[in-house]
């Protein structure tokens, strides 16, 4: 019966939360039934998310006080989710009306001001995207190519990605992609290169392409091992600058990452003010989402402004702006190398690094095709 058990709480978190996915918290009653439960669950509240902790000091007042209740809950919709899955088998494969189908959910889900599907937490959701770029090849819909180069456009400027040593957060506490949970995991960035690679191929930008590799050289710099596997992640806190050398140092969130004002300014000198331009960096901190008061007076990088909107400002030609991005970038990368690193998970996990070995693959079949 086992497999029918875990398929039932899966089917319980995707009803009750409208998605499923790992890692997977479900609750039971004593005889299995699941009656609360949700995918990721910080330790504590964040992001106008609810603490593991919390939840369980929810779920047991909730089973002390009106425990009946709870078991009736998760009889019923227990007994609805096994009734459900009872649905004889289809006897053919669905045709193309279920990818007409598929479509229409997506266009009605889409964020046409920021891009990507539904609202926060968003997600970078990168088999759907896949999706979406093969049905404009398959079709030629137009709607297809708009939604999923639009969702890899926002995340490509926002603070999902790592904009000085290149790769991506696993996921963006808010509908804008400006605040990312800063865990950065590899089967991300292998299927987002991907995702990446296809929609320059689509549409033959290459900027596409160019984010394609910078994720690359990241997994390469950051992620490989000496025999040539790929590590699995690395964390979202680590110990702020400011209290680097410190015994038991307390970890915070994205602390590797984020930057100071004044910090920018002795760094990079007269050509600060460009690169503050460039990322938004604003005196006072510029993260839109901060319930645990963790990037007070700092900032989160993202795209601000455009080169040519900055050159347009300043006077200075695109070409010299781009040269100062480029100093400053490497500048920042190696400062930031002398602060305390997120820690990282260095298991070597066969499909994860499958993954990666595809994406490297194709991104080599498509560069030597000369783009596109």
């Amino acid at each position: 019966e086992r497999p029918d058990v875990d398929r039932v709480y899966m089917a319980f978190v995707q009803a009750t939360t409208g998605s499923g996915g790992w890692p997977m918290s479900v609750w039971l009653t004593p005889e299995l039934k699941p009656f609360y439960g949700g995918t990721y669950f910080p330790p504590t509240s964040r992001w106008g998310r609810p603490g593991f902790v919390d939840i369980l000091q929810e779920i047991s007042n909730a089973w002390k006080t009106d425990q009946d209740k709870v078991r009736q809950s998760a009889d019923a919709v227990t007994a609805q989710l096994r009734g459900a899955g009872r649905t004889p088998a289809a006897d053919s494969v669905p045709g193309p009306g279920a990818l007409a189908w598929t479509m229409m959910q997506f266009k009605q889900s889409f964020d046409t001001v920021n891009g990507g599907f539904g609202t926060a937490p968003k997600f970078p959701r990168p088999s759907e995207l896949l999706f979406l770029l093969r049905e404009h090849a398959r079709t030629g819909d137009a709607d297809a190519l708009n939604m999923a180069v639009a969702t890899l456009d926002a995340m490509a400027r926002g603070g999902m990605r790592d904009h000085v040593g290149g790769g991506f957060h696993r996921y963006a506490v808010d509908a804008a992609w400006r605040v990312p949970h800063f865990e950065k995991m590899l089967y991300d960035q292998a299927q987002l290169v991907l995702a990446y690679l296809e929609a320059g191929q689509a549409t033959g930008d290459a900027s596409h392409i160019d984010v394609a590799e910078d994720t690359l050289r990241y997994v390469m710099r950051e992620m490989t091992d000496a025999a040539g596997g790929f590590y699995s992640a690395e964390d979202a806190d680590s110990v702020p600058p400011e209290h680097a050398g410190e015994e038991q140092g307390h970890k915070a969130e994205g602390a590797f990452y984020l930057w100071r004002s004044g910090d920018v300014d002795a760094l990079l000198g007269d050509e600060a003010a460009v690169v503050k331009g460039r990322f938004g960096i604003e005196p006072d901190g510029n993260a839109p989402v901060d319930p645990q008061q963790e990037f007070v007076g700092k900032n989160v990088l993202y795209v601000a402004r455009s080169i040519d909107n900055l050159s347009t400002d300043t006077g200075i030609p695109s070409s010299d702006i781009s040269g100062i991005l480029s100093r400053a970038r490497l500048r920042m990368f190696r400062a930031r190398l002398d602060r305390p690193r997120p820690h990282l998970d260095d298991k070597v996990l066969t499909a994860w690094n499958g993954l990666m070995i595809a994406a490297f693959g194709r991104a080599a079949r498509v560069v030597r095709g000369g783009r596109g």
